[in-house]
């Protein structure tokens, strides 16, 4: 094994654990941001540093630091306190486990080696996604019942009786959609997607599925056990459920956890059926094979981008009423600046590599880069949907959420299938 191959693991490892862990800070931002927006609010807007408030992000470093250094305490009537600790770390490893085989570009192609962007490249793709994902609601299960508390039982029953409803629509809905691909690979599936029906309609899962996409997000929305399927939670009724009785890192693992599991399951989403890291039509050899026009493009590109952005943050990153000395207005000056230096690295970057490095492994390079940052921003707004769906919608009552998964989801599951059986063997 050479360095270079050393060197890609280590890269591809870093991928799968760094950054769904940076996304805790990111969707933690979102969906105080969200909340605040559907509420007509003005958010987290107090918590700086020296006056930089980072459009709210310093508050997490605030609840951060709070939550590390507060009193971890387990109740004295509590008899099982492996079960107790353990519970809370199932539910963030299992989440964060769900990435690892997750592509997040193309294979990458070097001389004469080939490199899956997976963390952990599997062939197995989508059953180690249902084999793991099931293993979460057993952290549920165990805080529930380990706090020896009625209202954390509840939450813990709960929790499994949501998690077999939703898991057979959502495993049927998979069996139509797996039936189109003809894989279970996760890459394999994303490759398809590269391709073009009737020569101009990008084969994502979306076309390809449209009754399977809307039964897969929703059986998603209650794996992940947000609203309005929070009934493990259900604050209103059962105190807070299955982590009442939690406090300090323990309590915050539950919430890194469900925020991991909403990017992981983001992830799946935009992979199954949103293209992946697929870039609508430009396929790979495409980009590979016009490299120089699409840096070109780039470079015209983000400088333009770049002076809508700061006309945004000018517009609502300011005090709204009058202020002698508005400090906000230092703090836009601040970003405003980082910005275009950030724009002029790229474009020298970009320069660079136009002069000096543009052709053979350069060109490989550069659209990983394209393809990894098409996969991001496709999550991204995926998650933005969870957060989206919680600020507006009520939490169902249990009998409703029973009846969405068995007498609903289940059917339409089951149509879904016989519909796409049918299709594939009349246009096979």
């Amino acid at each position: 094994m050479s360095a270079l191959d050393i060197l890609i693991i280590l890269l591809r490892v870093a991928f799968g654990a760094f950054v769904p862990l940076s996304f805790v800070a990111v969707l933690v931002w979102m969906e105080r941001r969200g909340a605040a927006f559907f509420q007509d609010r003005a958010g987290p807007n107090r918590c700086n540093v020296y006056g930089i408030r980072a459009g709210g992000l310093i508050q997490n470093l605030a609840d951060g630091i709070k939550l590390i250094f507060k009193e971890d305490i387990v109740p004295g009537h509590i008899q099982h306190k492996l079960y107790f600790i353990l519970a809370p770390m199932l539910v963030f490893i299992t989440a964060l486990l769900c990435f690892a085989v997750i592509p997040f570009a193309d294979v990458l192609v070097l001389g004469d080696r080939e490199y899956v962007m997976q963390a952990v490249p599997m062939d197995v793709g989508i059953l180690w996604f249902l084999a793991v994902v099931g293993f979460g609601v057993y952290g549920i299960i165990l805080a529930g019942w380990s706090s020896h508390n009625k209202y954390g039982v509840l939450g813990g029953l709960r929790a499994a009786a949501q998690v077999i409803s939703y898991e057979i629509p959502m495993g049927l809905s998979l069996v139509s959609l797996l039936a189109v691909y003809g894989t279970v690979d996760l890459s394999a599936i994303a490759q398809y997607q590269g391709q073009l029906l009737f020569g101009f309609i990008p084969a994502w899962g979306f076309v390809l599925q449209p009754l399977g996409v809307i039964i897969f997000i929703v059986a998603a929305f209650a794996e992940t056990n947000r609203t309005p399927f929070d009934l493990a939670e259900g604050e209103s009724e059962i105190v807070a459920g299955y982590h009442v009785e939690y406090s300090s890192m323990k309590f915050a693992l539950f919430f890194m956890g469900e925020y991991v599991a909403m990017f992981v399951s983001s992830a799946l989403i935009v992979t199954l059926y949103f293209g992946s890291y697929q870039i609508p039509w430009l396929s790979t050899e495409t980009l590979v094979a016009h490299a120089r026009p699409v840096v070109i493009l780039l470079m015209i590109g983000l400088p333009v981008i770049a002076y809508f952005f700061a006309g945004w943050i000018k517009k609502n990153n300011r005090t709204h009423y009058y202020r002698a000395d508005d400090p906000r207005s230092r703090e836009t000056a601040i970003y405003v600046s980082l910005l275009w230096s950030l724009v002029v690295v790229l474009e020298v970057i970009l320069l660079i590599y136009l002069i000096f490095a543009a052709g053979g492994a350069a060109d490989r390079i550069l659209v990983l880069l394209l393809q990894i940052g098409s996969f991001l921003i496709k999550t991204f707004l995926m998650c933005f949907v969870y957060v989206w769906v919680r600020w507006t919608l009520p939490r169902f009552r249990y009998d409703q959420l029973q009846k969405i998964g068995w007498e609903k989801m289940l059917p339409l599951a089951l149509l879904n299938i016989f519909i796409t059986g049918a299709i594939i063997v009349s246009f096979s």
